[in-house]
């Protein structure tokens, strides 16, 4: 990661936290003073959120690492948010906005960004071979029996718009962003439970894969229906050593 790239994230995490203090000291006193209180909204619940992930959660027009979460699958999302609070997913923004929240809280704030639908934004995609993005469609259509990498829409759906309730959509993300996950999986900066199924993915793929399958997907247009295929459509059985996870999605 470069020196500007972490700066600009890092300054965006001390606008978050800036703005939770700025909130609270705001409330006590307007309450103090009889003023009107804040609106208890969605909207005004999930402020924090939209601060960094776009106003309805459509990804920040500032920074490619930053992902989309509207349309994505409510079980993923909530699974996610949990991870950051338990420690087990690693961004120090995410586990400081999430540490107290109640699993009500996180399931209202999976619910709210999974029903957001809003056009997707053309990325910026680095300057790859034809070779290149060959591999990469090799990878993400049919996967490689030589290394025991199975295809990327095995999992994510053949539109590759992820599937209910727990699998996420690949299309509409950055480069630097599916880039970034492949590499936090190798390196153990993202987990999950049971057998650790994309980190085993990302370990049995080259360097040279993951540039590959990273600049395939993000260079192609979105589908028109981006939303999750339902949980009927998920055909073919996913590897062995590969579970999906589970949240308090459906509680």
């Amino acid at each position: 990661m470069n020196r500007l790239v972490f700066l600009r994230r890092w300054l965006r995490a001390a606008v978050v936290l800036f703005a939770f203090g700025i909130c609270g000291t705001a409330s006590a006193a307007a309450s103090q003073a009889g003023a009107a209180p804040v609106p208890d909204t969605m909207q005004q619940r999930v402020a924090a959120c939209t601060s960094c992930h776009g106003a309805h959660g459509e990804g920040s027009p500032d920074s490619v690492a930053i992902p989309r979460l509207a349309g994505k699958p409510a079980g993923y999302l909530l699974q996610q948010l949990e991870y950051f609070q338990s420690g087990q997913r690693r961004h120090a923004p995410m586990e400081y906005v999430v540490r107290q929240l109640s699993p009500a809280y996180l399931r209202e704030i999976a619910g709210y960004f999974a029903q957001q639908d809003v056009p997707y934004r053309k990325l910026p995609v680095p300057a790859v071979s034809a070779e290149t993005l060959r591999r990469g469609e090799q990878l993400v259509m049919r996967g490689d029996s030589t290394r025991g990498v199975p295809s990327c829409v095995s999992c994510h759906g053949t539109r590759l718009t992820g599937v209910e309730p727990m699998m996420p959509g690949l299309m509409g993300l950055s480069y630097d962003y599916l880039n970034t996950q492949l590499v936090s999986w190798r390196t153990r900066q993202r987990a999950a439970e049971g057998p650790y199924c994309m980190g085993v993915v990302a370990n049995r793929m080259r360097e040279s894969d993951i540039t590959a399958v990273s600049a395939w997907l993000a260079s192609h247009e979105p589908p028109a229906d981006m939303h999750p295929a339902p949980a009927s459509a998920q055909t073919e059985p996913l590897p062995g050593w590969c579970v999906m996870g589970k949240s308090g999605a459906g509680q």
